[in-house]
């Protein structure tokens, strides 16, 4: 008896699909746009955003210049970023924010633009070419909407974005400071830990208040001390002093850091060293 009923279910789920299926291809094929329409709609009510995106993909160019066609260019976009497709959805969001500037959907528009390129931004260690975009164009619906209901939304994803920059920068020159001595890289001069020094200082002069400035201070410091033991004796003392006068600088900018000892032990031995200049 459960096996009849088991089967019965399947059978009844099959021919619910079969009729929805034929019903949805009528309905593809109509030339009665304003049914097409409406069938569109009632699909992305339903979260069927699959068949939405088919039915709109045409609509959008038929429906443009009448009324409905504001709402289905939205919709599209919409049903795109629904469906996890957010570049393309970047892209009708876009379109609708340059063909109705000041439409019905425009401000909503405008903010899932940049929420769109925020959902497909990689992590930090790939190349951040989509944060930066997404960046402006979060920039752009503030500058747009500063009295948007979503401004508040939007600058804590700016934030979020910038760190994602900060921390690109943060891993890019700890990377040079754990390369160290290794010179394969270094095909134009210099080292590691002088990559890692300018790297840490750049990130610090664009992002000055963020919240990885200790980070950055750390390497720099560190890095200035390992490349005073590894100088030539012409270049030792020199930079020995400037390894301690970052030592304390580190210690009065961050009086009550975990990393106090290592500076405080460097400093001691940048003393032994410039002592017997």
């Amino acid at each position: 008896m459960k096996k009849i009923r088991y089967f019965l279910s399947i059978a009844l789920v099959v021919c619910l699909f079969s009729s929805c299926a034929k019903e949805f291809n009528a309905v593809y094929k109509s030339t009665n746009y304003d049914y097409k329409y409406e069938y569109a709609k009632e699909c992305f009510a339903n979260g069927k955003y699959v068949r939405a995106i088919t039915l709109l993909e045409e609509l959008v160019t038929i429906q443009k210049g009448t009324d409905n066609g504001q709402e289905c260019l939205y919709m599209l976009a919409m049903s795109e970023f629904c469906n996890s497709d957010f570049e393309t959805a970047s892209t009708w969001f876009k379109k609708y924010a340059q063909t109705y500037p000041k439409g019905k959907y425009a401000e909503m528009a405008s903010y899932y633009a940049a929420e769109s390129l925020y959902m497909s931004t990689p992590e930090p260690r790939l190349d951040q070419s989509q944060t930066v975009l997404a960046i402006t164009a979060y920039q752009e619906f503030m500058d747009r909407f500063p009295d948007a209901s979503l401004k508040d939304q939007a600058q804590h994803r700016l934030y979020e974005l910038q760190d994602k920059l900060v921390k690109k920068e943060l891993l890019s020159a700890q990377l040079y400071y754990n390369l160290g001595t290794y010179f394969g890289n270094c095909t134009n001069g210099g080292s590691n830990y002088e990559a890692c020094i300018i790297t840490a200082q750049n990130a610090l002069k664009d992002y000055p208040y963020s919240s990885m400035r200790e980070d950055f201070y750390l390497l720099i410091m560190k890095s200035k001390f390992e490349l005073a033991q590894q100088s030539v004796e012409s270049k030792r003392a020199d930079r020995y002093r400037d390894a301690e006068d970052e030592c304390y600088g580190f210690i009065n900018e961050f009086p009550d850091s975990k990393e106090r000892a290592t500076a405080e032990r460097f400093i001691a031995q940048c003393k032994k060293h410039t002592a017997e200049e």
